[in-house]
């Protein structure tokens, strides 16, 4: 009775009894794990000592890679090296100290630029003294160069199009940032790494000559002391705003503190890779029809030489018609079997009569050979002679002499 005296005072006086709240337990967040970068295939590239023709990229380089450089061994040593080239897909070029090829070559690093969606990549090299750096046409269509067996294609390049160097070290796969031509990559290693685009290169200190030939732009960048990096606090990976002034010296810009520690491999192989060749390049011709021309002229030379002791005979009369004698006599057995070259010279002593004519435009130089021959004609009579007949008929005469002195003594 008071239970119930107590549950009606309650519903007049308003209070509700509620029950306590479940707890609801909600799971907690998985953090999505990036998948992990390839692997980095390190090389040692052999600079070639000229521009390389331009190839076109699918898709962007990866960011940049720490690699300090040890001291110069020597004075005129310069850093070849540190970026990144292509051979069937981006791997890395190591850095290392080299001597110039040759007197005076400058080092040339290698260009990046953003085309259609596609990287045009051209690799560094010597150049020679007072020879600029020419910019692929833009008129200039390239077809894309196909990737290794097995190579899985990276990001299309995410920025302006234009002239470009890769990402700073950690940042996102695929970024670029715009530079003018001529920066070395290694002047971002020290820059904070980049989530979104934003981040761009100038120089500050630079003497820059363009130079138009025949739609062909060359462009010699000199006296680039330093460069200065931008970056708005949206582009960088920790929300602020960067604004640095690097060396432009690639071994100067490399040895400064990077902020993200992603370090070059070494080569697995100290054996250096030639630089890569289009798969698109047009094979050169073979030259057949010189080859031809050089067979079909070979047997010339072997009658001019057979034909030779012919002519040098000619200056004596006495000697050549018997040399033509002789000639025809030991031909006549051959005659039969007679092969395309025996023609041929059958055909250049045809024609010994054109000689005789030779003598008669040049009378000076007749005279002045006539004694030198005549000896030696005589000589050559005399020589064909005496093996016929050795006793010349005085052997005989002395027999008969001595058997009349034994017959009459």
């Amino acid at each position: 009775m008071r239970i119930a005296l107590f549950s009606l005072v309650l519903l007049v006086g308003g209070c509700v009894i509620q029950a306590p709240p479940r707890e609801v337990i909600q799971p907690a967040p998985v953090a999505e794990e990036a998948a992990p970068p390839p692997a980095v295939v390190s090389v040692y590239e052999e600079p070639p000592l000229s521009e390389p023709a331009p190839i076109a990229v699918g898709w962007a380089p990866p960011p940049m890679l720490v690699e300090a450089p040890p001291p110069p061994p020597f004075p005129y040593a310069v850093w070849v090296g540190g970026y990144w080239v292509w051979q069937g897909n981006w791997v890395w070029a190591h850095g290392h100290w080299m001597a110039p090829p040759r007197a005076q070559y400058v080092w040339v690093h290698p260009y990046y630029e953003h085309r259609g969606g596609a990287v045009i990549f051209i690799s560094g090299y010597w150049s020679a003294p007072g020879v600029g750096f020419v910019q692929p046409s833009p008129e200039l269509v390239l077809a894309v160069e196909p990737a290794a067996v097995g190579v899985i294609p990276g990001p299309r390049p995410i920025g302006p199009e234009g002239c470009f160097v890769p990402a700073p070290p950690g940042s996102r796969r695929g970024i670029i940032v715009p530079a003018p031509v001529g920066t070395a990559p290694a002047v971002v290693t020290s820059a904070p790494p980049v989530v979104a685009v934003g981040m761009r290169v100038t120089t500050n200190v630079s003497n820059v000559h363009n130079t138009n030939i025949r739609n062909t732009n060359i462009t010699n960048v000199t006296n680039v002391t330093n460069v200065t990096i931008v970056a708005p606090p949206a582009a960088t990976a920790n929300g602020r705003a960067f604004s640095s002034s690097v060396p432009a010296a690639p071994h100067l810009a490399a040895a400064r503190p990077a902020l993200v520690q992603a370090r070059a491999p070494q080569p697995v192989s100290t054996r250096t890779v030639m630089p890569y060749v289009s798969a698109h390049a047009h094979p050169a011709a073979p030259p057949s029809q010189a080859h031809g021309a050089v067979a079909e002229a070979h047997p010339q030379p072997v009658l001019a030489r057979e034909s030779q002791p012919v002519h040098a005979g000619s200056m004596s009369g006495s000697v050549r018609p018997e040399a033509r004698a002789q000639r025809e006599e030991r031909a006549l057995p051959a005659r039969p079997a007679q092969s395309a070259p025996a023609k041929a010279a059958a055909a250049g002593l045809a024609r010994i009569p054109d000689a005789k004519a030779a003598p008669a435009r040049t009378p000076a130089a007749a005279p002045a050979r006539a004694p030198a021959a005549a000896p030696a004609a005589s000589k050559t009579a005399v020589a064909k002679t005496a093996p016929a007949h050795p006793d010349n008929g005085k052997a005989h005469k002395a027999d008969a002499k001595k058997d009349a002195q034994q017959a009459h003594p």
